[in-house]
């Protein structure tokens, strides 16, 4: 651990950052997941309100610079290609 105060702080911050970009992480996933199980479930209504409620969400998390913008921009457009190929 550090001695000095402004490193403990720096340390403190660190921490604290990291758990919330770990919650938004997770808040991804499970945004991705739920399409994912919209789309297996075969109901195609489901799975485009699934992916319109998770595409803020991916946008979210790109802007705040989580995961690299041509990520959360893979992820759309793999999500969208799967419910256009339910019908």
């Amino acid at each position: 651990m550090a001695n000095i105060v402004s490193a403990k702080k720096r340390a403190k911050q660190a921490e604290s950052r990291r758990r919330h970009n770990a919650s938004l992480l997770s808040a991804l996933r499970s945004a991705i997941r739920n399409v994912r199980k919209a789309i297996a479930s075969g109901n195609k209504a489901a799975a485009q309100a699934a992916f319109k409620e998770s595409v803020s969400i991916i946008d979210s998390v790109a802007d705040k610079k989580i995961v690299h913008k041509n990520q959360a921009a893979r992820h759309k457009s793999r999500l969208s290609q799967a419910i256009k190929a339910m019908a």
